[in-house]
């Protein structure tokens, strides 16, 4: 499975210890910046990041700012894409089981290695649960016109 990375300088330090965990773990990782820890701007990699996923590039993201946050929304302009910020495993489970997620955002300065690790790794190893309520809200949410 190849994995999409983005992170501004708040999340670049996260991102990289992520990315070792998910390559130990056998996964291919795509790193599309920042490439170091000088001050950058979440939108630019957020978007990066979003439209490798939306293009199928990428089967999965994971994105890293200081809170999650900005580069989250960014990532949710991008057409397809349904990125949630998550804090912890159930969320980060939840989120692709219940709403198909395909990327997640982590605050650098919000979540220790250890936890970013579990959150990571419970979020690419659960499964959209077809079918039933949980695809067709996830339906109705790809329908909302963004203008």
């Amino acid at each position: 499975m190849k994995i999409a990375l983005g992170s501004d300088h708040g999340g670049f330090d996260l991102k990289n210890l992520v990315r070792q965990h998910l390559e130990e773990r056998g996964f291919t990782c795509v790193d599309y910046g920042s490439y170091d820890s000088a001050r950058a701007e979440y939108p630019v990699y957020g978007e990066k990041a979003a439209r490798a996923v939306a293009a199928g590039e990428c089967d999965l993201g994971l994105l890293f700012c200081g809170t999650g946050c900005g580069i989250s929304l960014s990532a949710n302009r991008v057409k397809g894409i349904r990125c949630c910020n998550c804090s912890e495993p159930v969320t980060a489970r939840l989120c692709r089981e219940h709403n198909n997620c395909n990327m997640l955002a982590m605050g650098g300065r919000i979540v220790g290695a250890e936890l970013a690790f579990a959150i990571a790794d419970s979020f690419l190893d659960a499964r959209f649960i077809t079918g039933g309520r949980h695809e067709q809200r996830v339906n109705m949410i790809e329908a909302i016109d963004r203008n």
